[in-house]
């Protein structure tokens, strides 16, 4: 296994699935995936996802999970994210998510497993995120480019931020650096002198190192290739209407009260196997990611308001 330098200093282990007891990047993915599906269907916006993805990944960072807790642990990140982001009267109730995600656990579950995340991450469920940079951003060039605005969709952005939450690898780039990747291939498709300019002058400030640069491009190039491709299958980003027969909704409200409850999930390391070569991911420097999300040293300093002002407003 080869390992980039810029990684090394993070490297942790995230493994394969070898039996009941252990989890793997394919199985954190698959969850991100149902996440995504759960969004769509309740008409939450990117901004819950992204935070329910970055919930979650911070405790499994925390946390020795097995699979068979993942389905409540998702479920638990979704609720907890659409209670900080959305309006309070459009938060569906915890049965109805039970019964939508199919999680397999009682409501008394998701209660409790929201108190261990919540204590586990100190209460500090709130986090900058990728998000947060490509929305300042995409501001920033939008006010000073003299192009048209709608050239440049921050719809198409967020789409292809979702896309690279839902492969594990990008769980440890610097939000700033993945948000200014998803920019930077953005402008270069448009073919944009003029926004390439302001996207470097970006870069400069917000201090991004070159070779991190070109290492985290070129995977969310790759991403996006592969997610635009015909063999992959995207989720419709119109609302569901799940439709079942009065007998499948019958069973479906009686599962959640035959369910037994959950073990305890003991502390510790996420992983411990090393993923094997046939594993399904593409991405092969998923060997070498850390146990833990990377943190943003530099987070601060577009989220420092005279900065910012700078930027945006200057004198």
């Amino acid at each position: 296994i080869s390992y980039n330098p810029l990684e090394i200093h993070n490297f942790g282990s995230w493994f394969l699935l070898q039996d009941d007891n252990t989890l793997c990047p394919r199985l954190r993915n698959a969850k991100v995936e149902d996440l995504r599906s759960l969004t769509n269907f309740f008409g939450f916006c990117t901004e819950t996802f992204v935070l329910a993805v970055n919930i979650l990944d911070r405790f499994l960072a925390l946390m020795k999970v097995k699979p068979k807790h993942l389905s409540c642990i998702g479920v638990c990140c979704f609720l907890l994210a659409a209670r900080i982001v959305e309006e309070e009267c459009n938060i569906p109730s915890t049965h109805d998510v039970i019964r939508i995600s199919q999680c397999k656990c009682t409501a008394s579950d998701i209660k409790r497993m929201e108190k261990i995340i919540s204590e586990k991450l100190h209460y500090e469920l709130e986090a900058t995120t990728a998000l947060n940079f490509l929305h300042l951003y995409h501001t920033i060039v939008l006010y000073h480019t003299s192009e048209r605005k709608e050239i440049l969709s921050l719809d198409k952005l967020e789409a292809q931020l979702k896309a690279c939450n839902c492969r594990l690898i990008f769980s440890k780039a610097k939000p700033s650096v993945l948000a200014l990747c998803l920019l930077n291939l953005e402008v270069e498709t448009l073919k944009s002198i003029e926004l390439l300019e302001i996207l470097l002058l970006v870069k400069k400030h917000s201090k991004v190192n070159d070779t991190e640069f070109i290492y985290w491009r070129e995977l969310v190039s790759k991403c996006l290739a592969e997610y635009s491709s015909p063999e992959c299958c995207k989720p419709d980003l119109k609302k569901l209407v799940w439709i079942v027969s009065r007998r499948t909704a019958q069973n479906l409200h009686n599962s959640y009260y035959s369910v037994p409850e959950l073990p305890t999930i003991p502390e510790g390391g996420c992983f411990d196997e090393s993923e094997s070569e046939d594993s399904c991911e593409d991405m092969s420097c998923e060997d070498s990611l850390s146990s833990s999300p990377s943190s943003d040293q530099e987070c601060t300093f577009f989220f420092n308001f005279k900065v910012a002002q700078t930027l945006c407003f200057p004198s």
